[in-house]
């Protein structure tokens, strides 16, 4: 695993697309929402509509997961949500977005990591990381190898999530979500976190034990896998002055 402590994350972490993109302009993309990913997705757009960026026409994405009650077309599901804050920015056609398809949960997990596979697995999946170490909707007791399923929120992740709908009891209760082990099966994981509130998350998913206690510490099993964060979220990591040290020592020619 890869840390890297900066301000500049959004930065690198754009870099990391386009590159994977102009050098695999079929590339498959996997996209999470909430606030970690945006500044990167902002920063996405803003290239493409200055010309500086490749073109992704050619690009397919897989959302990480959907509500489950939600009408299609509500602008909280997260398929509305990453049309409006990525997707139709770079000119991604909607129908090269999937996400799980809500309407028949029963069978959807297994159709989602059918259509995965089919599109030749995820190139670079694009993640965040809650307060409690999930990692989509993988609560804190997933297991490490699951697959797409249904999964009940937990009054945290509802409060949490609150913001976006007019209460919590709003959110709805359930979603269909990517496993932990179907993120594990994306060539490249880049981690975005930023602020104190993720501090003690990040620490445990790089320097913690390998637990379901905290689900994001899957990505210790990852060949490649890069966390990108601020001074504030790494601010309980022990080994903060190493990761620094190695990442200032990088080769030029070495990206993320």
């Amino acid at each position: 695993m890869e840390v890297v402590i900066t301000p500049s994350a959004a930065v690198l972490a754009a870099d990391a697309v386009e590159a994977l993109v102009r050098a695999n302009p079929a590339a498959v993309l996997g996209l999470a929402t909430g606030s970690s990913p945006l500044p990167t997705y902002q920063e996405l757009i803003r290239r493409h509509e200055s010309g500086t960026g490749p073109s992704y026409d050619g690009v397919r994405c897989f959302t990480l997961d959907e509500y489950i009650g939600l009408p299609a077309g509500h602008p909280e599901t997260y398929r509305e949500t990453i049309f409006r804050e990525l997707t139709d920015g770079l000119g991604i056609a909607r129908e090269r977005v999937a996400s799980p398809d809500a309407s028949d949960p029963r069978t959807a997990g297994a159709r989602y990591e059918e259509a995965i596979v089919a599109a030749g697995g995820v190139d670079l999946q694009v993640l965040g990381i809650g307060s409690d170490g999930h990692l989509a909707f993988n609560e804190p007791g997933s297991s490490l190898a699951s697959t797409t399923r249904i999964k009940t929120l937990t009054a945290r992740t509802r409060e949490d999530n609150a913001r976006f709908f007019g209460s919590a009891d709003e959110v709805p209760q359930h979603v269909l979500t990517q496993g932990l082990g179907t993120i594990l099966r994306a060539r490249h994981l880049v981690l975005l976190a930023s602020g104190a509130g993720k501090a003690a998350a990040i620490a445990a998913a790089v320097e913690g034990p390998l637990s379901a206690t905290c689900p994001a510490s899957v990505l210790q099993l990852h060949p490649h896998a890069t966390v990108l964060i601020d001074d504030a979220a790494a601010a309980e990591l022990a080994r903060a002055d190493y990761y620094r040290e190695v990442y200032a020592g990088k080769p030029d020619w070495q990206s993320i």
